[in-house]
């Protein structure tokens, strides 16, 4: 098993991307530390599955824009588990699309925190019980491309994310290795309330594979990039959109 006996935190867990990268990781024999907001239901179930299976792992609900959440996660992962050895940052959002012209200072401010500040305060906080191990942060295609309509908070969010990937990488390495990643359109509740069915199926006629992405196959880039199969790369944020954009 790739990585048998770490242990690793995936924010946003309980669904979706998060949900699948929790169950790639747990299957390659990793200690699972599950972050949610408000999916708690699927935390619970993912959680179970893993046990069913053999694994060990625990759900916790907690706002990571807010220090107090922070420190609670890693706090009782450590408790659990005795060190951390994978972060995978996952929770973010779009919160609502919304033109620049009617944006106002809070939204601005809000997905600011959501994806910059919650990745921020998760790396400050594992760092000093990590003292070796991967870091993976998914940033997200429209920070390549700008986004779609009414999503420049989000893209430019997303953006920063990347730029920090580079940064840590730079400052963290040779001990922890830092990536990120960039979904396109993925099959998820993100695009189920925030993009018209009518795009996503043109997304689908567009793309070179002729599909959207699944949850599965965003959990085995992650996986790759956490475990020592990619032990020469960091700094890089690794394009997954089924070939809808080249960088």
């Amino acid at each position: 098993m790739k990585l048998q006996g770490k242990t690793a935190i995936i924010t946003g867990g309980g669904r979706d991307i998060g949900r699948a990268v929790a169950l790639k990781l747990a299957a390659e024999g990793a200690n699972i530390a599950i972050n949610y907001f408000a999916s708690s239901a699927g935390a619970d179930a993912t959680v179970e599955e893993i046990k069913a299976a053999g694994g060990k792992a625990f759900a916790l609900q907690g706002d990571l824009n807010t220090q107090e959440g922070v420190d609670a996660l890693v706090g009782k992962t450590v408790e659990e588990f005795g060190s951390v050895d994978v972060l995978v940052n996952n929770s973010g959002g779009l919160i609502a699309r919304k033109t620049f012209a009617e944006m106002s200072l809070e939204h601005w401010n809000n997905v600011m925190s959501l994806n910059v500040t919650s990745t921020f305060l998760m790396i400050k906080a594992v760092g000093p019980h990590m003292k070796t191990g991967t870091i993976v942060n998914l940033a997200s295609q429209a920070a390549r491309d700008g986004g779609g309509p009414g999503s420049v908070a989000y893209a430019a969010s997303k953006g920063a994310v990347m730029t920090m990937t580079r940064g840590l990488a730079k400052e963290l390495g040779p001990d922890v290795r830092v990536n990120g990643l960039c979904p396109g359109m993925i099959d998820t509740d993100f695009h189920n309330i925030h993009t018209p069915d009518a795009a996503r199926r043109g997304y689908e006629a567009n793309a070179p594979v002729k599909r959207q992405g699944l949850p599965e196959d965003v959990a085995n880039l992650v996986l790759f990039l956490a475990c020592d199969d990619s032990a020469f790369i960091t700094g890089t944020n690794v394009d997954i959109n089924g070939g809808m954009l080249f960088s």
